[in-house]
Order: structure tokens, then sequence, then C-alpha cells
């Protein structure tokens, strides 16, 4: 059982991962790891010593190759499951992009992106990335 909580912010040493939901050209934009035959929105882990805004941004461009977006905050949310952070609340920053460029390839561990105009059906984390999704649709960020 996972459970996912929203806030509309929290103390920033808190915050252990940026999740950043990616438009381009009215698209969605999802990513395909390596590693998995499932797919989610970009994000990933905060470094020692980085402001959360960088995150979100080196993950938007590790995981997309966007050179050139917009990004806005949508609130903070956080995670409670039995496999995570030993089933402690765990806290990360959502964010919301509108990406008007790419690279032309990938350098991480993402193999593909994919930008389509309906939301995937095979999540990489069904219990909560729909949930962060639905959260940006309800606070109007898309």
């Amino acid at each position: 059982m996972v459970k996912v909580n929203f806030y509309d912010n929290i103390e920033d040493e808190l915050l252990k991962f940026a999740v950043i939901i990616s438009r381009s050209n009215n698209k969605w934009v999802f990513c395909k790891h390596r590693e998995r035959n499932t797919f989610e929105v970009p994000g990933g882990h905060r470094e020692a010593g980085e402001n959360i805004l960088d995150t979100a941004k080196r993950e938007l461009y590790e995981e997309t190759g966007a050179l050139q977006y917009d990004i806005k905050p949508v609130c903070v949310y956080s995670v409670i499951a039995k496999d995570n952070v030993d089933g402690n609340e765990s806290f990360g920053m959502l964010y919301f992009a509108e990406i008007e460029n790419f690279e032309d390839e990938l350098h991480s561990e993402i193999e593909k992106i994919v930008l389509t105009d309906k939301m995937v059906d095979n999540w990489t984390y069904p219990e909560i990335q729909p949930k962060l999704m639905e959260e940006a649709r309800r606070r109007k960020f898309y």
C-alpha cells in the first residue's frame, strides 16, 4: 500500500526528489528506462548541496534532453510505502515543464522518450505518478 500526500510547502532540507510533469507541442513527455518496459515522468534524487529547482532542471535534461523549457513548481508531495525509506514519509517537489526543444541524443539511463496525446497505461510507479498527474491537473497546470 502506497500513500501519496500533497502540501503547498515544506522545509527545504526534507525535499529528496524532484519530479517534472512535462509537455512539448501539446503532447505529454514520458521516459522509458533502459532496464524497464514501463514509462515514467522525468525525475530523480536530489544531490548533496543541490537546490531542488536545480535538481529538477538537471533531471529534466538528463532524462529527456530538454534544452529550452519553462518550468514551474506545482507543489510538494510525499510518499509513504513499506519499501520506501523504511516506511517513513519521504518528500519531493513536483514541477510542470513546457519543453520547447530537445537535444538529439539522450546521455543517461533513459532509452527513449515518448511524446503522446494521452497518458501511458504501463507506469513504472502506478501507485504514485498518476496521482501526481491528477494533482497537477487539479491545480490547473494543464
